[in-house]
């Protein structure tokens, strides 16, 4: 069996090409044709790649395919789907999995949140992914962002009040003055709305 060092100069040797030919066929290729190995030896592997959808979906699928159970692999796996284009179904199939594998899991519930396409469910998402991780900032920010979205789309007064509570908790955790002052402008601005 390879050890973790083959599968790395594996990978890296597939992306220099892809970087130079931008052949996207032969990555893939390459990719597939890495040699059978230990889940946290691909891991290893393609860590430095995580940015690259491209790369890292194709051996995060081996991952998965190994360890069926591992959120942490599952999230990974999503967050490639989606950052390729994989779409909603997909990606939020596989945000539940990893939620069903580790409930603790913050990045499965917001890839779960992020792949709801309605409007008003997907705010109900970050409402409860808000209150399931209350120190989560991001979550707070989306379920901002989301109910805003949805109080102007559908004048509603209910949703504009949760947007305005939710940046105003934002802005009392704030101590960064530039954040402090965009969430003040917005404040400003949704406490302003007339429908």
């Amino acid at each position: 069996m390879p050890d973790s060092l083959d599968i790395a100069v594996g990978i890296q040797q597939a992306v220099d090409r892809y970087k130079g030919d931008g052949d996207m066929a032969a990555l893939q290729g390459s990719l597939a044709a890495l040699p059978e190995a230990p889940p946290a030896d691909y891991a290893a592997a393609v860590e430095p790649f995580r940015d690259m959808p491209e790369v890292a979906g194709p051996v995060y699928e081996r991952i998965v395919a190994a360890e069926p159970d591992n959120a942490r692999a599952i999230v990974i796996l999503a967050s490639a789907y989606w950052l390729s284009g994989r779409g909603p179904d997909v990606v939020g199939d596989l945000a539940t999995r990893a939620i069903a594998a580790d409930a603790t899991n913050r990045g499965a519930w917001h890839l779960w949140a992020l792949t709801e396409g309605n409007p008003r469910e997907r705010t109900a998402r970050w409402k409860q992914v808000s209150a399931r991780f209350a120190d989560d900032l991001l979550a707070r920010a989306n379920l901002a962002d989301n109910a805003a979205a949805l109080a102007g789309a559908e004048q509603d007064y209910e949703a504009l009040d949760l947007a305005i509570d939710s940046y105003e908790e934002l802005l009392e955790l704030s101590d960064v003055p530039e954040q402090r002052e965009a969430l003040g402008k917005a404040i400003a601005t949704l406490k302003a709305w007339k429908f």
